[in-house]
């Protein structure tokens, strides 16, 4: 009896609760409906107290992984060491990989050699002993020669001497092309040493010498032998800029504006640098008294016979070499051939510089046979080398016994970002390979070509050489493919 009771009571008291919620059932939907309303509102007033501003702070935007701030320093070391013990790609999976990549676009063959750098191992081989037209692949011997010639650290003078006549000024080649017109910047490669700064210490040695009176000026530009074009040059690649007569000092590389690296160039690049000191010369001597005769005359050997009133010296050649690489310059090429046959006991000549560079090659221990250079900067299509030289000579500079040659390392255009490869890799069928390939491009009417190094996937260091000839000329595919091969090394596991 005690439960039934019990629950009669539930029942009535629920049946009590439903009456007064019939009655009341609109109030409290209006009291819902306010709490529902004030509760935004004072969230948004809220912040107005607290200082976080009056909106709700929008969600931010999604960051890539590698365009946010770490959360970690980096360890002090930075990146480590390549390890010998990381594995070797299979030739024949490397193989399967590059030759799906590697055909030209219409005429013409490629021939292509890939080698593991630390042993020398061949991982890929197609016609790598041909003979082939490496167009500005050249330049990598040139590198090589230059620095196991004159040595990293070699600077050239450009001096001012005593001429053969009272009053008279020599200003006096020495091999250095980068000149500027204006001040020495004392950075980089060009315009390192500049005739402005050599004008304003002769004037200072002349006036403490007690010279007055009107000054002249001649020009020994005497060091380089034999002609100064090459006869192998075309004279269309001449007359459009691509390389101007050879003289042991210009501006800019022998360029009228430093910032202007295409079209036409001075053809006595010499003369014009010479005018460029005389115009210094005779502004730095207004304000000491000394006058400039107008007009420069040469005066073949005169700069040996005199006493130096001044000079200034060239960036380092390791820095020259780097400039050389990066930007393919040709006349830089030239001369750093000439200058190092110079200093081989060889004429300053392009004779002279072709000979040097083979005999160099030579002592390294790279096989030269079959090796032809009409020139030393690669704008020829006489010249022949193989895949497999240019490998073993990116061997010799990224892992070979002299090490002199690793000031040649940073020269390498960076794929994507820096130098002749600063516009290439953005597409998706190469951009696994941006930003860690290295290589030296060369391009001619049907010809391309790219040797270089890269560290694979699995910390493999791995140098290359692909040169494709008889091309359709101006075919966009025959790039896009050396490209891709080179990306295929990047990504490689390939086992």
């Amino acid at each position: 009896m005690k439960d039934i009771t019990s629950l009669s009571g539930v029942r009535v008291a629920l049946r009590n609760t439903l009456q007064v919620l019939r009655r009341h059932y609109p109030l409290m939907l209006l009291t819902l409906l306010l709490v529902a309303l004030a509760v935004p509102a004072g969230m948004a007033i809220a912040p107005g107290f607290t200082g976080q501003g009056l909106y709700p702070a929008q969600p931010a935007p999604s960051i890539p992984p590698w365009q946010q701030l770490p959360r970690d320093l980096s360890r002090p070391d930075g990146i480590e060491p390549l390890s010998g013990s990381a594995p070797v790609p299979w030739p024949d999976t490397l193989a399967a990989q590059l030759n799906a990549t590697l055909k030209p676009d219409g005429a013409g063959s490629f021939t292509g050699v890939v080698q593991d750098a630390a042993t020398g191992q061949v991982l890929f081989d197609r016609g790598g002993t041909e003979n082939r037209v490496p167009a500005s692949n050249v330049k990598l011997l040139t590198a090589v020669a230059a620095l196991r010639s004159l040595g990293p650290d070699r600077r050239f003078s450009t001096k001012a001497v005593t001429g053969p006549t009272p009053g008279s000024v020599v200003l006096t080649g020495g091999g250095d092309v980068l000149l500027a017109a204006g001040a020495s910047s004392g950075k980089g490669a060009l315009g390192y040493a500049g005739l402005a700064t050599l004008a304003e210490q002769t004037v200072l040695t002349l006036k403490a010498s007690g010279a007055t009176g009107t000054i002249s000026v001649l020009l020994d530009d005497s060091l380089f032998a034999g002609p100064a074009l090459n006869p192998a040059w075309s004279l269309d690649d001449v007359a459009a800029g691509e390389v101007a007569p050879l003289f042991p000092l210009a501006l800019n590389s022998a360029r009228f504006d430093p910032a202007v690296t295409t079209g036409q160039r001075p053809q006595d690049a010499a003369l014009a640098a010479a005018e460029a000191f005389s115009a210094q010369l005779t502004a730095a001597g207004a304000a000491a008294g000394l006058t400039v005769a107008p007009g420069v005359q040469r005066a073949p050997g005169q700069g040996l016979q005199g006493t130096v009133l001044a000079e200034v010296h060239s960036a380092a050649v390791r820095d020259q070499v780097d400039l050389m690489l990066e930007t393919s310059d040709n006349y830089l090429a030239e001369a750093l051939g000439r200058m190092a046959a110079a200093a081989s006991g060889l004429p300053g000549s392009n004779d002279g510089a072709t000979s040097n560079v083979v005999d160099q090659l030579t002592r390294l221990g790279i096989p030269t046979a079959g090796l032809r250079l009409a020139d030393v900067s690669g704008l020829t299509l006489a010249n022949q080398v193989s895949a497999r030289q240019l490998s073993e000579v990116v061997r010799a500079i990224t892992s070979g016994e002299d090490a002199r040659l690793r000031a040649a390392l940073d020269g390498f255009p960076v794929a994507g970002l820096t130098g002749t490869l600063g516009a290439r890799y953005t597409e998706g069928s190469t951009a696994s390979g941006a930003g860690l390939v290295r290589a030296k491009t060369g391009t001619l009417n049907s010809v391309i070509a790219l040797s270089g190094y890269v560290v694979d996937a699995e910390g493999r260091l791995l140098v290359f050489s692909f040169i494709g000839n008889d091309l359709t000329p101006g075919a966009a595919g025959n790039r896009v493919a050396l490209d891709q091969a080179a990306s295929v090394l990047a990504s490689c596991g390939c086992r």
